[in-house]
């Protein structure tokens, strides 16, 4: 399964901040769909993710009804992302 959106970048200042991309409303209840069947765990779902030309594995995160993409600091260097500003997505499911 492949998606992809745009979205804008924001920052969690929770126990463990972190800088995200909402998955939009349509693709994310099309991924809760396939999540009980590729999900390791509270809802997660292991993804290929790209940004540009930079391409990391992580995982998703259910939130609010749908799913969050967190963007590690290597990545938003790579591709000189900031908080607020839009960003285009792919992803893959493993």
């Amino acid at each position: 399964m492949r998606i992809e959106f745009s979205g804008p970048i924001w920052y969690w200042r929770g126990p463990a901040p972190f800088y995200f991309v909402t998955v939009p409303e349509a693709d994310s209840r099309e991924l809760k769909t396939v999540s009980s069947a590729v999900t390791y765990g509270w809802g997660m779902i292991p993804v290929t993710a790209r940004v540009g030309d930079t391409e990391w594995r992580t995982s998703l995160f259910p939130k609010d009804g749908r799913y969050v993409l967190p963007l590690k600091v290597a990545v938003r260097k790579a591709e000189a992302l900031n908080e607020g500003g839009e960003v285009a997505v792919r992803l893959e499911l493993w």
